[in-house]
């Protein structure tokens, strides 16, 4: 636990609370620019404005968001001595993965309620929007946070193994696409077996969009949840065997 103690401990002087706030507002704004440009009203309430603000957020820029947290967060590993710092420690592997991971999933939490606020906040002062949006939001955030640690675990992966910080989102934004494109073929069960086509997934649900019914079905949120489980621990494990193989540089 010190491990992951001392990742939390990081945060403090981290830059990577800049893209929490700034990446989620950033697609709040944009949802606002589209309907201000349309010029069409928000007939269908609370239901349009989610799906001009979270629908193509979940397609590209969460994935390419947590991958830049993960970057961020592997970032001082990479610089100077600090690598052979890491692998001299008397900590596990496991821990030194699992103290990241943990990072970047609260990291990925904290993104998705700004982004929850700014919704709600747009909705009610721009267009006002009668009362609150309905519980079923606030599920399906709770979904899409759950659905984001295998992106969180697999990247935070990638940036272990690359010295680079952009390549690991390169590579995040390869996967998006390719989530995407199952999405559209409506090859579901394909895309919930690949991380970043499990987030896209999540995002959609309730909105009708690609593969979703429109529906939010017990058995969909089970899929879904145990999906990101099975994919986050899969990940988390490979991860700590490339770790137990690096040696100093």
């Amino acid at each position: 636990m010190g491990s992951v103690r001392a990742e939390f401990l990081k945060l403090k002087r981290s830059s990577s609370w800049a893209v929490v706030v700034l990446l989620p507002l950033m697609a709040v704004i944009t949802g606002v620019a589209n309907t201000a440009v349309s010029g069409q009203e928000l007939d269908g309430g609370w239901h349009a404005w989610w799906l001009r603000v979270v629908v193509f957020y979940g397609l590209f820029p969460l994935s390419a968001g947590v991958a830049a947290l993960a970057s961020l967060v592997w970032r001082v590993e990479h610089q100077g001595g600090n690598w052979n710092a890491l692998m001299g420690r008397r900590v596990s592997s496991s821990q030194v993965v699992i103290g990241k991971f943990a990072v970047l999933a609260v990291l990925a939490a904290a993104m998705q309620a700004v982004l929850v606020v700014g919704f709600v906040l747009a909705g009610k002062l721009l267009f006002g929007l009668a009362g609150l949006p309905p519980a079923r939001y606030f599920l399906i955030s709770a979904v899409i946070v759950l659905a984001c640690l295998p992106v969180a675990a697999l990247q935070s992966g990638l940036s272990m193994l690359m010295r680079s910080f952009a390549a690991p989102v390169a590579a995040a934004l390869v996967g998006a696409s390719g989530g995407v494109l199952l999405l559209m073929a409506g090859l579901e069960a394909p895309a919930v077996v690949v991380p970043y086509g499990l987030v896209g997934r999540a995002t959609q649900l309730g909105t009708g969009m690609f593969v979703d019914s429109g529906t939010i079905t017990p058995g969909v949120l089970a899929v879904v949840a145990a999906a990101a489980l099975v994919l986050t621990a899969l990940v988390i494990g490979t991860a700590t065997a490339l770790l137990e193989r690096r040696d100093v540089r």
